[in-house]
């Protein structure tokens, strides 16, 4: 049985976690077991998502072949980072995944909630699926990984080359690694509290 949390968790591992983690593009050579990846998506999937949608679909890229197939679609100044990173990893979200929810939220019927709501479905499943990639990054930095999230790709590409019955979309693409700390540059400044933030 899990313990409900009662207090803070150490600064060491807020530290590995956000202070001290950075988005990295270059890379040591060193792999990821299959089971480290299952284990990220083991702790991601128990966090929170609309009525427990989990409407993201993780497709973990690390074959030399499916990096061929991946790399035309990346941005340039991707290109690289994503061809020698040892997992890239293409979030998309399932736009039907409302199919899934009489199983993953049982005390309700939510299913008939997005059923003929195109639009809906969309903006559940991106925003929640947007939410699992965060989950992701952070679940991987937990176990000693590094993440290099990216926007810059085109996603018609991605889309069509892996996804082409059209049912799962592309969200965002994150590699994933042992990242590099000698190409490393400073962290750049944040917004401080002031500055994002309203307390009402």
């Amino acid at each position: 049985m899990v313990n409900e949390p009662t207090y803070r968790i150490p600064d060491s591992a807020l530290d590995q976690i956000f202070r001290g983690a950075r988005t990295f593009g270059a890379w040591e050579e060193r792999k990821i077991a299959p089971e480290l990846l299952k284990e990220v998506f083991d702790l991601l999937k128990l966090a929170p998502t609309s009525a427990n949608s989990s409407p993201a679909r993780f497709v973990f890229v690390t074959s030399p072949e499916a990096k061929a197939r991946l790399l035309p679609a990346m941005a340039p100044g991707n290109v690289e980072k994503t061809k020698t990173a040892p997992v890239t990893v293409l979030v998309a979200y399932d736009t039907e995944f409302h199919e899934q929810l009489p199983r993953l939220f049982p005390q309700a019927d939510m299913k008939s909630y997005f059923v003929g709501k195109p639009e809906l479905i969309e903006e559940t499943a991106f925003r929640s699926s947007s939410l699992e990639a965060a989950y992701l990054i952070l679940a991987a930095r937990a176990l000693g990984l590094d993440c290099g999230p990216m926007s810059g790709f085109d996603a018609a590409k991605v889309n069509k080359e892996f996804f082409p019955d059209d049912k799962w979309k592309i969200n965002l693409i994150c590699n994933l690694g042992y990242g590099d700390r000698s190409k490393l540059h400073p962290r750049n400044p944040r917004l401080s509290f002031e500055e994002a933030c309203k307390v009402l």
